[in-house]
């Protein structure tokens, strides 16, 4: 036997072995819904930085809140949810405050999405994407211009109004024809606005949260409130539909991406966060999940085609955020709108 042919056999092995003993590749680990990111963007993350992402998912914010609460803030670097839900994760120590001196691309936000409820001071999270409810009409077939909520109830509209389910989306642009907020907590203009929505029934044809598009594509109505992705599917899809920026002031939710408390990997994950907020990776991220971009130096990349449906206008500079009321300011609205569906019937 050919002992130097059999030495360099095991030293060859052994280089193999201590090859796999070298340093494990750095991973960062990803929790949102499904969906959120165009594959290009995780691939060039990726590829830049070497760290390789574990995108997993939950199906509602709530599950996302156990599963952070069961290892204690600790397993995810970076997640992305509803800014009421992060409220919540925030007043239970389960985020950790950004390292902002990380954060170089972090005053490209747009100011109008800083400051909310969930994180006063922008200390915990970056905004990613942004849900609007407006309202699309067919100016083919409404006779006037509608500029606002309280143009809904106008009695040209009778039975020719879709809206979503949200019961306090909906009870809230009552309030706003009012002059007061969405989050109201005062149980008597909270009820004034409830006797209001009973006025607004004759004018609606159907409530559905799915497919609301569907209904003024189709011209069984003239004019819908709706979600974001759903205002995008409708004007996509015709053109000549006219959406609207209600002038009584824009209730919207603000998806945003946070750190967990005891986050494996910290650095990569502010890492994360500030190749998100960079301008061409905004505009990809935006123009992917169809909600308004959070990005403002980012505006501009986004395609002209999409530009108006994901861009908001220079002319809001403020919105409102639905935010988490008392119970018994929550119950009243429950049974406003039980009553309205009622009416609608």
């Amino acid at each position: 036997m050919n002992r130097k042919r059999v030495l360099g056999g095991v030293i060859g092995v052994l280089a193999l072995v201590f090859a796999g003993c070298g340093k494990k590749q750095e991973e960062l680990n990803l929790f949102t819904w499904d969906g959120m990111f165009p594959q290009e963007v995780l691939d060039g993350f990726e590829k830049e930085t070497g760290i390789k992402i574990n995108y997993s998912n939950f199906n509602y914010d709530e599950d996302m809140l156990a599963k952070l609460e069961e290892t204690k803030g600790g397993d995810y670097d970076v997640v992305l949810a509803d800014d009421y839900i992060i409220e919540l994760a925030i007043k239970e120590g389960l985020v950790q405050k950004l390292d902002k001196e990380s954060l170089s691309n972090f005053g490209n936000i747009n100011p109008v999405y800083q400051g909310q409820f969930y994180d006063l001071t922008d200390e915990y999270t970056v905004p990613y994407g942004v849900g609007i409810p407006l309202i699309v009409y067919d100016p083919g077939k409404v006779d006037f211009e509608i500029k606002g909520y309280e143009d809904l109830w106008n009695e040209k509209l009778k039975d020719n109004v879709a809206i979503i389910g949200n019961y306090r989306v909906m009870n809230g642009i009552a309030l706003k024809t009012l002059g007061e907020s969405f989050n109201v907590e005062d149980l008597d203009t909270i009820q004034r606005a409830g006797d209001k929505m009973l006025d607004l029934a004759k004018n609606i044809r159907l409530i559905s949260d799915s497919n609301t598009q569907d209904y003024i594509l189709s011209g069984e109505v003239s004019a819908a409130f709706m979600y974001t992705s759903q205002v995008n599917q409708a004007i996509s899809a015709n053109p000549e539909l006219k959406t609207v920026y209600p002038e009584e002031g824009l209730g919207f939710g603000i998806i945003a991406g946070f750190i967990p408390s005891n986050a494996p990997n910290q650095k990569g994950a502010n890492a994360f966060l500030n190749y998100l907020l960079r301008p061409e990776i905004s505009a990809k991220c935006a123009e992917f999940t169809q909600y308004y971009c959070a990005n403002k130096a980012a505006d501009d990349l986004i395609s002209q085609e999409l530009r108006d449906l994901l861009v908001l206008p220079e002319s809001i500079t403020e919105g409102e955020i639905i935010q988490n009321i008392s119970p018994e300011a929550e119950e009243l609205h429950s049974q406003i709108w039980n009553e309205f569906q009622k009416a609608c019937e």
